[in-house]
């Protein structure tokens, strides 16, 4: 699994990537809260570890703007405040799990298999932006009355774009997500799918366009003309 770890103590982000990686999994680190927000936002995870208390913005405002956005991400929060009103307002604000410190190893490893094996809360399954409709559970785009279905890379490419529309996705943050990492794929592989990507959209009729910013990468904008 992808992993995010939104933690603000080096040591204990360091100690529980450490422990994913035993396990088989990607562990990538944020030290605060406006980079985990933009991890958050910016990538696909499997799971987000979540802690409270962070500098910049605190977990509970980083997960209220996560699910405003649509993200239904599994997220275990960690925290070390003990009250159950803090209990409460993490699971108001989205959190699957919430897990207090100290913990065990195993008992955050038990944590992440159950809420990342269990339905998720019950919401759209499509991620949309200008008149572009993405059916994540059938990789079915659609525009107006015509609909094409994706490959499995370009529903992963697109999907990036679509949750973060009019912001840069960059070259390496797609290799990652759609070839995974140690993948020997490179850029011009990235071009070869925004290239049938926009061959798609201009099929749709769709005044969605996806403008390449060199040395940056890619980003979905819209209102041209189809």
């Amino acid at each position: 699994m992808q992993i995010l770890i939104v933690e603000d103590e080096r040591l204990i982000a360091q100690t529980i990537a450490d422990l994913l990686e035993t396990q088989g999994d990607q562990a990538t680190l944020a030290l605060d809260g406006p980079s985990g927000l933009q991890a958050g936002l910016e990538n696909r995870w499997d799971a987000i570890i979540l802690d409270v208390m962070l500098p910049g913005m605190d977990g509970f405002q980083i997960l209220r703007t996560l699910r405003a956005r649509g993200i239904i991400t599994p997220v275990l929060m960690l925290t070390a405040r003990t009250q159950v009103e803090d209990r409460v307002e993490g699971l108001d604000s989205g959190a699957d799990y919430y897990l207090t410190k100290p913990f065990s190893g195993q008992e955050l490893l038990a944590c992440l298999r159950a809420i990342t094996r269990r339905p998720g809360p019950v919401r759209e399954n499509v991620l949309s932006f200008g008149d572009l409709r993405l059916e994540l559970s059938s990789c079915l785009l659609t525009c107006g009355g015509k609909s094409v279905r994706l490959s499995r890379k370009e529903f992963e490419i697109l999907g990036m774009l679509l949750s973060q529309p009019d912001r840069v996705v960059s070259k390496e943050d797609i290799l990652r997500r759609a070839w995974g990492p140690g993948s020997e794929a490179d850029g011009g592989s990235v071009e070869v799918y925004i290239s049938f990507l926009r061959k798609k959209l201009q099929h749709l009729g769709s005044r969605c366009v996806i403008r390449t910013l060199r040395t940056l990468g890619y980003r979905l904008e819209w209102g041209a003309e189809p």
